[in-house]
C-alpha cells in the first residue's frame, strides 16, 4: 500500500491489519527495473539513510482510491468529554453538588472538578472512562493534600467522588473501603443533556 504522505505498507496475504514492513513519512518512492528484470520499488526516507527495496513478481491488481480530505482522528467520549460535560452537569454526580473550578491543580497534578455539595463542604471528583484501583489511588493522594489545606477543611473534610462509565469491582471496594463515593457515569444521556441545552438557548 503506497499512500499520499509517502508511507509505504508491505501487508500480508492472512488478513492481518499490522504490516509485515513499512516506511513511516516523509518519503520518496522510485519505480524502476531490477537487475533480474522484475518490477522494483525503491522507498527512500527523507530524514534517514533507511531504504526499502521492494521486487514485484506479478501484479495480481492495481487500484488507487481518492480519500478526500483527512479529517483528523476524533475521539468521542473521551475523559476530556466527560470531564466537560459533567462539569456543565455535576448535579449528575451528587444531588446539590456544584461546580467550583475544573482542573483544581494540586502539588501533585490537577483534580479534575473540585465542587461544593449542598451542605458547603468540598468535594474533589476525579474521572475515568473505565475505573480501576490506580484511579482510586490516585483520587486518595489528591484528596491527602487537599485535606491539609485550611481554606478547603473550614466546614470540614474534602470527601471524593470516583466518576467513571465503568467501574470495576476492586476498584469499587477499595474506593468503599477509603470512603470516597463511586458515580457511575452514562456518556450519551449527559451529551443527550447538554444538546438539549444548546436546542432551549
Amino acid at each position: 500500500m503506497l499512500k499520499s504522505d509517502g508511507s509505504v505498507l508491505i501487508h500480508s496475504d492472512g488478513g492481518s491489519y499490522k504490516p509485515l514492513n513499512w516506511m513511516s513519512p516523509p518519503c520518496t518512492v522510485r519505480e524502476g527495473v531490477a537487475e533480474d528484470g522484475r518490477a522494483e520499488w525503491l522507498v527512500s526516507a527523507t530524514k534517514s539513510d533507511d531504504t526499502l527495496r521492494i521486487l514485484i513478481d506479478e501484479v495480481l491488481h492495481d487500484t488507487s482510491h481518492d480519500l478526500g480530505v483527512d479529517p483528523g482522528l476524533q475521539k468521542d467520549g473521551v475523559e476530556k468529554h466527560l470531564q466537560e460535560l459533567l462539569a456543565e452537569h455535576p448535579a449528575t454526580l451528587a444531588e446539590g453538588l456544584t461546580l467550583v473550578r475544573r482542573e483544581f491543580m494540586t502539588a501533585i497534578g490537577p483534580v479534575d472538578l473540585m465542587c461544593r455539595d449542598a451542605g458547603g463542604l468540598s468535594v474533589a471528583v476525579e474521572i475515568k472512562r473505565r475505573g480501576e484501583i490506580d484511579g482510586v489511588e490516585q483520587l486518595t493522594r489528591y484528596l491527602d493534600l487537599l485535606n491539609r489545606d485550611p481554606a478547603l477543611t473550614r466546614k470540614g473534610a474534602v470527601r471524593g467522588i470516583f466518576a467513571a462509565q465503568e467501574i470495576k469491582p476492586q476498584a469499587r471496594v477499595l474506593a468503599t473501603d477509603r470512603g470516597i463515593a463511586c458515580a457511575l457515569v452514562d456518556y450519551d444521556a449527559l451529551r443527550g443533556m447538554d444538546d438539549a441545552e444548546h436546542r432551549l438557548f
